[in-house]
């Protein structure tokens, strides 16, 4: 009890550390990520499985699984070891600072709200085409349809979703697994991005990778959404209650099981209406509203929406340390 103790509050000081770090100076790009790595590597694997299966193509894509969760679940936990082994100076400082510097990686909060912002900053000067093309970077809709409303809409929307996959689930499986959980749920995540859709080249190539981020992402998206409602209660300028009643009412409209509710929770908090009915690859997607329109949306909906998230996660750490000083 006491080893498990002790692993846990090391990985609440990592998890700490990488949340500043995150702030800080986010994901620069002269810093190797380990999402292009990972993307590389389910890329060498999905030539080198599609190549030697043919048309076995879930088999195929089970094994590109399998051997991408050993990988990322296994090799950091295993580097990290030998860091904590080694006779360094400074004592615990210097692997605690290392694993926090490569932890602050899995989280996106920083860019998140710099790449959001940047397009309600476009709307604001009226430039509808900037604001388009801003957008772009980080939705996977087609954004030429898209008026002001809409794409100011696509923003909150990114920052309400990726808050769960960006920013709470990874601070979960740090907090409950250390590095080698965060890296290996950034692994599965990736995968789904990648591999995730429903199309003739990965309906069933991808069907595992999707399957298995539905299943690690459970509890991460619900706990987002509950963050959001208890931010909203706490924040000036938000509905605490109505985000609540939103977040039971409307979180369950997404064909995804995870995906709406931090947008139920985070439409209901601003009192906006989100997602219907949007293009993807020059195709109409019909998909129901979530909240109610009590008022038309604008730019400044978006840095409402960052203040939610940071208010979240900033909420997640006061509830995980609360823990580990009580346990």
């Amino acid at each position: 009890m006491e080893t498990i103790n002790m692993i846990l509050r090391v990985n609440g000081l990592t998890l700490f550390l990488a949340c500043v770090l995150d702030w800080l100076i986010g994901d620069p790009l002269w810093l190797p990520h380990p999402v292009r790595l990972m993307g590389r590597m389910i890329g060498a694997l999905e030539r080198i499985l599609r190549k030697k299966l043919g048309k076995r193509e879930r088999t195929a894509g089970a094994i590109l699984v399998l051997v991408m969760v050993c990988a990322w679940g296994i090799l950091p936990a295993v580097l990290f070891w030998g860091l904590w082994k080694l006779s360094l100076p400074g004592g615990a400082l210097i692997p605690l600072l290392i694993q926090g510097i490569l932890c602050s990686q899995l989280l996106a909060a920083r860019d998140l709200k710099i790449q959001s912002c940047r397009v309600g900053e476009f709307l604001k000067r009226g430039d509808l085409p900037g604001a388009k093309q801003s957008v772009s970077m980080i939705v996977g809709r087609d954004t030429a349809p898209l008026d002001a409303a809409g794409v100011a809409r696509a923003a909150v929307e990114t920052v309400a979703e990726n808050t769960s996959d960006g920013i709470v689930a990874p601070m979960v499986f740090l907090a409950l697994f250390g590095p080698a959980g965060g890296y290996c749920y950034k692994a599965v995540n990736t995968m789904d991005s990648m591999l995730g859709y429903h199309n003739e080249a990965y309906e069933r190539f991808g069907r595992t990778a999707a399957r298995l981020d539905d299943l690690v992402n459970l509890i991460p998206a619900r706990l987002t959404g509950l963050l959001f409602c208890l931010a909203a209660g706490i924040l000036p300028g938000f509905s605490g209650r109505r985000a609540l009643g939103i977040f039971f009412r409307d979180r369950r409209k997404h064909a995804s099981p995870n995906s709406a509710h931090g947008e139920a929770a985070c439409a209901g908090a601003l009192g906006l209406r989100l997602a219907g009915d949007a293009w993807y690859f020059g195709k109409l997607h019909h998909k129901p509203w979530i909240g109610d329109e009590e008022r038309p949306i604008e730019a400044a909906d978006i840095g409402r929406a960052c203040r939610l998230m940071t208010g979240a996660q900033l909420l997640f750490l006061a509830g995980w340390g609360l823990l580990l000083w009580a346990f």
